[in-house]
């Protein structure tokens, strides 16, 4: 982990600064409220969202969290101006570690098609492409967003 970076949970006040840093990574999407899905992460024991500091600014997250056999990492973003430094690497680690003290087994995210860079990222961590096919549904009634 780089010596600059210091990682815990999200605390009350990190929440608007999470958001912000979410928003400059193009992380957000307008049918999903990033306040909301801080909200329900922080609800339980099993999810959490990771924080990593470097000189008092919040420059990486992870939400990560798990339902007792897979786990799932979301929102990772790190600060546009501080990537290449290996804060990606810390916060994935510290995800990791996060699910194996859980007693986890697998780790499973996410990425977009159209992310070639999210992917590149990933599979230089060790992560591979899935065979399973992900099928979603809106039960608040919601049409479909691609």
């Amino acid at each position: 982990m780089p010596a600059s970076l210091a990682i815990a949970e999200i605390t009350d006040a990190d929440v608007a600064a999470v958001v912000a840093l979410w928003q400059a990574c193009g992380l957000t999407r307008p049918w999903n409220d990033p306040a909301a899905d801080i909200a329900l992460a922080r609800r339980g024991p099993s999810s959490a969202i990771l924080v990593g500091h470097s000189s008092g600014t919040i420059v990486a997250t992870a939400m990560v969290g798990h339902d007792g056999h897979r786990g799932w990492v979301y929102y990772v973003a790190v600060d546009p101006n501080c990537q290449g430094k290996g804060l990606g690497r810390a916060i994935m680690a510290a995800a990791e570690d996060w699910l194996r003290n859980a007693g986890v087994p697998k780790l499973q995210l996410l990425v977009r098609r159209e992310n070639a860079k999210a992917g590149g990222f990933y599979q230089s961590l060790g992560y591979e492409e899935s065979t399973s096919v992900m099928l979603a549904k809106w039960l608040d009634g919601r049409e479909a967003i691609p």
